[in-house]
């Protein structure tokens, strides 16, 4: 079991890399295996994420991903394959301390004492990190400001998920794990809290992320990787994971009134009242479809032109291998 507290405590200063070293990318594993019983939660998993990047590892629920993440904070042994993080094994408890002096964790459920205050919360985990950020500045940072004297009992849903962004950041760590950070955000909160994500990338901090919403992988992630049934499935950027960018472009609009899918150009295809025709040749397929609305004197209504979403491609991907 995760909790902020148990990652935070008991640190000390990282060891220093020697003179003339090679800098270790932020995470290596190779043939990663982890079973419960006959269980095969993780099934021989291998990718990479190098130092100041962010990367999404996406899957549905049971696809692996807490598996993973826990045992690469160090909280789960593995049963096989290469794990390090910055350049540590989280499974030689010898290292456990260096470790957490340097990760950042923001989990699913908050794990805090209710009756201390967000700064006493804050400033608490603070003093665990041999180099935090300021306290008021992660406050700001988290968008708490104005809730700095209430008690972590009495924090809306949504307040309680910015204090888990916040104790992540307070000790300034080189590589910060986001699972599921904007769960129970509205869409103000949620892309503010984006727009820190892509701050804190600038600023050189690495990040590995799970979620559930595409629309902030696509956002966010410099690469992404596809878990399902224990195994990746597909790996990339946002814009090329799965064939995604030489994928046949979708061309959709409302189908015109008084005419049949036999009576439209294209190949076009009616569903739910909308026209789709899909193309390998969208400029030439849009003149032709456009030539013959001028033709007949009829709109093609909310007319858009589109590659498969990300979401698209993870539906399929997930899809696939379940079926």
């Amino acid at each position: 079991m995760r909790t902020q507290l148990t990652a935070a405590a008991d640190m000390t200063a990282p060891a220093a890399v020697p003179a003339g070293s090679p800098r270790p990318g932020a995470v290596a594993v190779t043939g990663l295996r982890k079973s419960y019983g006959a269980v095969q939660a993780v099934r021989g998993v291998s990718f990479a994420v190098e130092r100041g990047e962010i990367f999404a590892l996406l899957g549905p629920n049971g696809a692996g991903k807490t598996t993973t993440l826990e045992i690469l904070e160090g909280f789960r042994s593995r049963d096989a394959g290469m794990v390090e993080v910055l350049g540590l094994d989280p499974g030689d408890r010898s290292h456990g301390r260096a470790l957490r002096a340097r990760i950042g964790l923001v989990l699913q459920d908050i794990a805090v004492e209710p009756y201390l205050t967000v700064r006493e919360t804050i400033a608490r985990n603070a003093g665990y990190y041999p180099a935090p950020r300021d306290v008021g500045e992660v406050i700001g940072l988290a968008g708490l400001a104005g809730q700095t004297r209430q008690k972590v009992r009495n924090l809306s849903g949504g307040q309680k998920r910015r204090l888990d962004l916040a104790l992540g950041l307070v000790g300034n760590p080189e590589l910060l794990f986001l699972d599921e950070p904007t769960t129970g955000f509205d869409p103000n909160a949620r892309r503010d809290a984006w727009q820190l994500v892509r701050s804190l990338r600038d600023e050189g901090t690495t990040i590995v992320l799970t979620t559930h919403y595409m629309e902030e992988a696509q956002e966010l992630a410099d690469r992404v990787a596809v878990l399902s049934d224990g195994q990746i499935v597909a790996e990339g950027t946002p814009a090329t994971i799965g064939g995604r960018d030489t994928a046949r472009a979708r061309i959709r609009f409302v189908r015109p009134a008084g005419y049949r899918a036999g009576d439209l150009p294209a190949g076009a295809v009616i569903g739910d009242g909308l026209v789709t025709v899909q193309t390998a040749e969208p400029t030439r397929t849009l003149h032709q479809l456009t030539g013959w609305a001028l033709q007949h004197g009829t709109v093609l209504d909310q007319l858009t032109v589109d590659r498969p979403s990300l979401e698209d491609i993870y539906l399929r991907l997930t899809h696939d291998e379940r079926t």
